[in-house]
C-alpha cells in the first residue's frame, strides 16, 4: 500500500446492486432502470456520508439509450435518488466499457481541478430495453464512409468471438472449462461472503441471480452453438462454431456506483479512500474482430503507468465471451504463462456467471475489483473491457 496526495483521484466508495436475469422472469425486470441506477447511487451517497450538495457531477453509462434508458438517465435518476436540483448528470456510451469510461472522465475531472466529489456509475436492463433497440427499422447508424472502408461488411460480436476462438485456436472445451471455472468461482466466492460489502440489495434480490453453482464441462458441452449463420460459413470458413450461451456472458439486470474525490477532499471529508486511480487509457482496435482491444489496451496502460504484467495483483478481464479472456491472456503472458496468469485473473468470477449488464459493468466490475484487491491484500489491480466497434478500456488502481 502507499500513501495518496491531495491531488490523486481516489476511491472512496463503490456499491452495487445483484445482478438479475435479464429477461422478464428475472427479480428486477419490473425495476425501471433509473430506478435501478437511482438505489446505487442513493445507497453510495448513504455509505459514505458525504453530503450529496457537494457532489459536483453525476457521470453514468448506458448503452441502449431509447425507452426506458433514454433522456439522460444520469440526471434523471440523481433527482430520483433525492440529490440535490444543483448536481447535474450525463450519461455517456462507449458500449459495453460505459461505466468504465465514466470512471475514467470522472478520475480526469478530479486530477484537471474541475472535480473534487464526483460519482461515477452505470446501469443497463437489458430485459426492459432490448439490447440494440436503439437502431430503429430503416435506419443507418455506420453511412457511407464505413461501407466503403469496410465493404464486406462488419459482424455481430458473436461472430467476431467466433472469429477469435479460431485464430487463437481454442477449442470448445477450453472454452467451456473456463465458463465452468467463472461459474465455480463466483459462486464459491458468493458463499464466503466476498460480495457482501459491495452489494446493495434490491427488490428482494439479495445476491446475484444468475450464478450456477452446478455449472459442469459436461452440462456446457450438450449446449448448442448460439450463432450460427450459414452467410458467415461461408464467409468465414475457418469458424468452427464453439461459442454457446453457456460460454458467452447472459442478457442480465444492474446497476453500480463508485464515488472519486481528490485526496484533499477525501481528508477534508474525513474519508478513508480505497484506492488511488493510477492510470487509464482507451484504445481502439480492429472493428471486425472488434473484442480484441483489451489486449493492447493492457500493453498501453502498463507502459503508461511504468508497470509491468508482475506488478500487477489482480486483473479484471470482461468476460464477453470466453475467447476473449483465453486470447488475451495468451498474448500478455504468453501462451507458456497464460494459465498461471489467469490464477489470479477475474479471481471472484466473471461475467459469464455473474452476468453483463452492458452499461453497468465497468462500474460493476471495478466495485468487485476494489473489495478483491483488500481481500487478498494486494497492491494493484488492473480492469480492462471489450467494447463494440472495437475499442477497450484499461484501468489500474493502486490500493491505499
Amino acid at each position: 500500500m502507499s500513501a495518496y496526495s491531495d491531488r490523486d483521484a481516489v476511491i472512496v466508495g463503490a456499491v452495487r446492486t445483484p445482478v438479475g436475469k435479464g429477461n422478464a422472469t428475472g427479480a428486477l425486470h419490473d425495476v425501471l432502470p433509473v430506478d435501478l441506477l437511482a438505489h446505487s447511487l442513493r445507497e453510495l451517497v448513504e455509505r459514505t456520508g458525504v453530503d450529496p450538495a457537494k457532489v459536483d457531477d453525476v457521470i453514468a453509462g448506458a448503452v441502449t439509450q431509447v425507452g426506458d434508458q433514454s433522456m439522460n438517465i444520469a440526471r434523471n435518476a440523481l433527482l430520483g435518488a433525492g440529490l440535490p436540483e444543483s448536481v447535474p448528470g450525463t450519461t455517456v456510451d462507449r458500449q459495453c466499457g460505459s461505466s468504465q469510461q465514466a470512471i475514467s472522465f470522472a478520475a480526469q475531472g478530479v486530477l484537471a481541478g474541475s472535480y473534487d466529489v464526483v460519482i461515477a456509475a452505470g446501469v443497463e436492463s437489458m430485459s426492459r430495453v432490448v439490447m440494440g433497440s436503439s437502431i430503429l427499422p430503416g435506419s443507418d447508424p455506420f453511412g457511407l464512409g464505413m461501407a466503403q472502408r469496410y465493404p464486406d461488411g462488419l459482424v455481430p460480436q458473436g461472430i467476431s468471438a467466433e472469429l477469435i476462438a479460431a485464430k487463437w485456436g481454442f477449442s470448445r472445451s477450453e472454452l467451456d472449462e473456463f465458463s465452468a471455472s467463472s461459474h465455480e468461482k463466483a459462486a464459491r466466492a458468493a458463499k464466503d461472503g466476498l460480495f457482501d460489502r459491495e452489494l446493495a440489495p434490491i427488490a428482494g434480490l439479495t445476491a446475484d441471480e444468475i450464478i450456477r453453482p452446478d455449472t459442469t464441462v459436461e452440462t456446457l458441452a450438450g449446449l448448442r452453438p448460439a450463432f450460427f449463420n450459414e452467410a458467415y460459413a461461408q464467409r468465414f470458413p475457418q469458424i468452427r462454431w464453439e461459442i454457446t450461451p453457456g460460454n458467452s456472458s447472459p442478457l442480465s439486470d444492474g446497476s453500480a456506483a463508485v464515488m472519486i474525490t481528490s485526496g484533499a477532499a477525501a481528508r477534508a471529508l474525513g474519508l478513508e479512500p480505497l484506492a488511488r486511480i493510477h492510470t487509464t487509457t482507451v484504445v481502439g482496435s480492429d472493428p471486425l474482430y472488434m473484442l480484441t482491444g483489451v489486449i493492447p489496451a493492457t500493453e498501453k496502460a502498463l507502459a503508461r503507468a511504468g508497470l509491468t504484467m508482475a506488478d500487477i495483483d489482480l486483473f479484471e478481464v470482461n468476460e464477453a465471451f470466453a475467447p476473449v479472456v483465453l486470447a488475451w491472456a495468451n498474448d500478455v503472458f504468453g501462451a507458456q504463462g497464460a494459465a498461471k496468469g489467469l490464477e489470479r485473473t477475474n479471481v471472484n468470477g466473471g461475467a459469464i456467471a455473474i452476468g453483463h449488464p452492458l452499461g453497468a459493468s465497468g462500474a460493476r466490475i471495478m466495485t468487485t475489483m476494489v473489495n478483491a484487491l483488500e481481500q487478498r491484500d494486494g497492491r494493484y489491480a488492473l480492469q480492462t473491457m471489450c467494447e463494440g466497434g472495437g475499442m477497450a478500456n484499461a484501468t489500474i488502481i493502486e490500493r491505499l
